[in-house]
């Protein structure tokens, strides 16, 4: 069926309902009635019966000491069954908790959705000074372990349909921005096997990522592991922290059916 017959069917309220939850991505855990009538610009009375129906079906739910509403238990329930439908997810953390227990750092699972990594587990360490990265956020792709070590074997092609080389966006002094450099940099990940994000998305914080593949050979997410710069020194990341991360993405793919 084509995009225009599809779009026949787009029911405007289902589309002002899912909107209106979109709101709630990001910092924001509450929004009340007339920033959410701004936001969508929607008359309040059509934001009451959106919120209305919503809470009713759980997704949505009022906080009733400052009015406000939240996401509600359902959204979070919907939330965890689409993690839990990733076999990526399902194979993988195992090694994430072999790579907390060997590294004592942050460990992830990632994979890049709409132009950015998009962390889908992650397992803490036990230490008091660590990197709060959360399930759901969204990190960019080109400054990052996690989002480099999956695309360093795309081809200049392929990186230019996913929009990356012309939103080299600086994040810190240390984030390449220059596009003859940053190929150039992709081409020595995808020799070596890892990327590491030497504080270029994030001042005083360094991250080994590597690719995850599946049966077809083709890069499905990534592993990293973020810590501060104090612990995760050039001795500390070559004596242990890669040769371990490499280990992870190398057992996490071959339970993915690669290589067999």
């Amino acid at each position: 069926m084509a995009k225009r017959e599809k779009d026949s069917y787009v029911i405007q309220s289902v589309t002002n309902a899912l909107n209106l939850l979109e709101e709630f991505k990001g910092n924001r855990d509450e929004l009340g009635v007339t920033e959410l009538s701004k936001r969508l610009n929607l008359h309040k009375n059509n934001i009451f019966r959106l919120l209305a129906t919503l809470e009713a079906k759980g997704y949505i739910e009022q906080n009733k000491a400052t009015e406000n509403y939240r996401l509600g238990v359902k959204s979070l329930e919907l939330g965890q069954t689409f993690i839990k439908q990733l076999g990526l997810v399902r194979q993988a953390k195992p090694f994430l908790e072999e790579i907390v227990k060997e590294c004592n750092e942050m460990a992830y699972i990632g994979a890049i959705r709409q132009n950015s990594v998009v962390y889908l587990h992650v397992e803490e360490p036990d230490q008091t000074v660590r990197v709060a990265n959360r399930v759901g956020w969204r990190v960019p792709i080109h400054c990052t372990g996690i989002g480099k070590a999956q695309i360093a074997y795309a081809s200049e092609e392929e990186l230019e349909k996913l929009g990356i080389l012309d939103n080299l966006e600086r994040f810190t002094s240390n984030t390449t921005v220059d596009r003859v450099e940053f190929i150039k940099h992709l081409k020595e990940i995808a020799k070596q096997g890892y990327a590491l994000d030497n504080e270029e998305y994030n001042l005083g914080v360094r991250c080994v990522g590597v690719p995850v593949r599946d049966y077809t050979g083709r890069v499905v997410g990534g592993i990293s592991v973020c810590g501060p710069s104090f612990r995760m020194t050039d001795e500390i990341l070559k004596a242990k922290i890669i040769p371990v991360v490499r280990e992870a993405g190398e057992k996490a793919s071959k339970r993915l059916g690669f290589g067999t």
